[in-house]
């Protein structure tokens, strides 16, 4: 299979995942995550033939989009990034929004590595996958899952 062919269905299996995981890095900022799903697959591009297979693929695309993230959110420390609501939504879409906003607020709040895991986690990676692309241990990422949760949950009572 030619390095295009086996691009395209890379892309294919893979951009929704990590559309939705820029999506969580980067407070549910569209336009920001679309570009930084551009980023990753550039990278994915440019890196394809180094990749020696040693981890699934999807793990290894995943290590891209979480390291190439953590760089923007380093840039842009300072900046706050905010989620746009359209004036014509329902009361209930504007509710649903607010809930998410209010999450993304509380995630925003974690480390860096607790945000990776939590946002792997919520993207339905296992737990021994998200262990492999943090670089710690299975039960660590366990322990820590079930933390994250508890913070995140009595964050989002608080706002």
């Amino acid at each position: 299979m030619s390095k295009k062919l086996k691009f395209h269905k890379i892309y294919d299996e893979n951009y929704p995942k990590v559309i939705r995981l820029c999506l969580g890095y980067l407070s549910g900022n569209e336009a920001l995550a679309q570009d930084m799903a551009q980023e990753v697959f550039i990278k994915v591009w440019q890196y394809l033939e180094d990749f020696r297979g040693e981890s699934n693929i999807s793990t290894w695309i995943y290590r891209i989009t979480v390291n190439t993230c953590l760089q923007e959110l380093r840039k842009k420390k300072n900046k706050t990034l905010k989620i746009e609501i359209a004036s014509d939504q329902t009361s209930e879409d504007t509710e649903i929004e607010n809930q998410f906003a209010s999450m993304y607020r509380c995630i925003d709040k974690l480390s860096a590595e607790n945000k990776s895991i939590i946002l792997l986690e919520l993207e339905g990676l296992p737990q021994k996958e998200i262990a492999e692309v943090i670089g710690i241990k299975h039960s660590a990422v366990r322990t820590r899952i079930h933390r994250i949760k508890d913070q995140l949950s009595k964050c989002v009572k608080n706002e």
